[in-house]
């Protein structure tokens, strides 16, 4: 008829079949993408399983519900950590993109909570939650009480998830907000050592220790609704009875808290443009601050332009939390666990080294403009060495506080100048083979996705790291035979303090030659430098095909499909069409 109206689909229907499609569009992108979402879940579903059987064969024993309810409370944990670091992990985590449709904020709650059923994660969490449920239930009652604990559990991890993600997503979705991934390395570095602390931990006591801490969090859900289980197996249905209500409760006021975030994302604006717009004054007046302690000169400018992209840049913020975060914990967590050494210190060094590699592919396409000031070999040793410089600013301090630490845990001080001495040498030498590789071997890290390396660029990224630290290992050689033979030779510990200064002047000679010898090359390689860090960005670049006209010439493809040459020279101040 034609005054009948069309049926209208359940909201719920409409977005899981969505969230179908988006996973089965993402997946005929390409081979590769369809490949590495497969293993991903094999691997997942792989660990899930052995999960679930380890957790089976631990039933009986007389700390199982300790260890079970600990591991749910992990998990609850990175379930809402987990969307703050990988706010791109799932398309339908930003609501506003449903902001224009006529859709009220429970019938979305509903539709997006059964939409974030699917997937991996809520498999595998409905896996651990199983294997956890028949490690502590003994008794019919028991199974049941475990089974709702188990579904409450898991729309507890899920609701949480999306409520973190829903308060957050102004934040997500802001450039600070991509840089909050950053630490996503630094939590999983973090996260092993300290799992694989804990590991030794218990292996050593039993897993009596955990008894404690079960014993506050069987209260507090999700891991409360496995803690249900386990009491209602002591015949303790009152207490079981408890934990069920909490968990529910808790999953009632994430609900509302996740309504009331929607709410608040789809009927108030975004102010976060104003935000920044008045923040953008006080933060240049800072760094015009912390600019007035650099040096004068090129050397000063130079100096504030990698500091600020240590600060600003995403790929390289991540880059050096991730040096900074490893280079700490190893020395520091091998010595408390008792298997360190003072020597390890010097693993921060080396980590903090590595990002002397490379130095031009962080300004990708924009090189180009640091070329132009780059006219003589004299220039590019200037900005060599104030690169170097730069990073000297964080890493001395690091790389000594570092070894304070690790000698000061392992209470081994005498030690402290030759592990000073060998940090300094081994830091001038991945400065000077990082100068030379960053001239010789440059390659473009894209600024898009979660590469550090363009397509095609892999292998020449790992020729110039892994040969540049096996170069820096070798230019140690000396320093480290004269540590070996004051440690082993007759009264030789009383001139290991000398090893300090001679380990920094080493260092300091070792950096000098390197920048001087990179310092030529650079000057010579301008637009094949240009050509390496430029790589996927459609700027291809040649050699200059005139002789006697200093400058790099780019080649442009038009849209006509012409092509021209452009002369970026650095002894004018405007592009001549050649």
């Amino acid at each position: 008829m034609a005054g009948r109206r069309a049926p209208v689909s359940a909201p719920t229907a409409v977005v899981v079949r969505l969230k179908l499609s988006l996973l089965r569009n993402g997946l005929r992108q390409s081979a590769g993408r369809r490949a590495a979402y497969v293993a991903s879940a094999v691997v997942v579903l792989l660990f899930a399983a052995l999960q679930l059987v380890g957790l089976v064969a631990l039933r009986g024993h007389a700390h199982a519900a300790s260890l079970v309810v600990l591991l749910v409370a992990v998990l609850g944990l990175g379930w809402a950590v987990m969307p703050l670091f990988f706010p791109s992990g799932d398309e339908t985590l930003d609501p506003t993109r449903l902001v224009m449709l006529p859709l009220r904020p429970r019938p979305l709650v509903r539709a997006l909570l059964a939409a974030s059923l699917v997937g991996i994660g809520p498999l595998f969490t409905a896996l651990l939650l199983a294997g956890s449920v028949v490690s502590v239930a003994h008794g019919a009652a028991a199974y049941g009480v475990g089974v709702l604990g188990a579904v409450l559990g898991l729309l507890v991890c899920v609701t949480l998830a999306r409520a973190v993600a829903a308060a957050n997503i102004r934040l997500l979705t802001s450039r600070r907000g991509r840089d909050l991934a950053v630490l996503s390395g630094l939590v999983v570095a973090i996260g092993a050592q300290v799992v694989n602390f804990g590991a030794q931990q218990l292996g050593s006591s039993g897993l009596g220790r955990l008894d404690p801490a079960a014993d506050v969090l069987r209260w507090v859900p999700p891991a409360a609704a496995i803690g249900a289980a386990d009491s209602a197996s002591e015949g303790s249905y009152g207490t079981a009875a408890t934990q069920l209500l909490l968990t529910a409760a808790a999953l009632v006021a994430l609900l509302v808290v996740w309504e009331r975030s929607l709410t608040r994302l789809m009927t108030a604006p975004d102010g976060s443009t104003l935000q920044a717009a008045g923040s953008g004054t006080r933060e240049r007046r800072g760094s015009l601050g912390l600019a007035r302690l650099l040096p004068a000169g090129r050397t000063g400018t130079v100096m504030e332009r990698s500091l600020r992209y240590v600060w600003r840049d995403p790929k390289t913020k991540a880059a050096w939390v991730t040096s900074l975060a490893i280079g700490l914990i190893v020395p520091v967590f091998n010595a408390l666990q008792g298997t360190g050494s003072p020597y390890f210190a010097c693993f921060a060094a080396g980590m903090l080294g590595i990002q002397m590699y490379n130095q031009f592919g962080q300004d990708t396409s924009a090189f180009w403009m640091v070329a132009l000031s780059i006219s003589s070999t004299r220039d590019a040793y200037a900005e060599l060495r104030a690169r170097a410089l730069a990073l000297l600013v964080i890493t001395l301090p690091y790389t000594a506080l570092v070894a304070v630490v690790t000698t000061g845990l392992l209470d081994d001080w005498p030690r402290l100048p030759e592990v000073l001495g060998l940090s300094c040498a081994l830091l001038g030498a991945m400065l000077a083979t990082g100068a030379w590789t960053s001239a010789r071997f440059p390659y473009s890290i894209p600024q898009e996705g979660y590469k550090n390396v363009a397509p095609g660029q892999a292998g020449l990224a790992c020729t110039a790291i892994f040969g540049g630290m096996v170069a820096a290992a070798l230019l140690c050689a000396p320093v480290i035979a004269v540590t070996i033979w004051l440690n082993v030779s007759a009264g030789g510990d009383a001139w290991t303090w000398l090893l300090l200064p001679a380990g920094a002047a080493f260092g300091a000679t070792l950096t000098w030659l390197g920048l001087r010898l990179a310092a030529p090359r650079t000057a010579a390689r301008l637009p094949e430098i240009l050509t390496a860090v430029s790589r996927g960005l459609g700027i291809p670049v040649v050699k200059p095909p005139f002789q006697g006209v200093q400058g790099i010439y780019v080649r442009t493809i038009k849209s006509n499909g012409n092509s021209e040459h452009r002369t970026y020279d650095p002894l004018i101040s405007h592009i001549c069409i050649k």
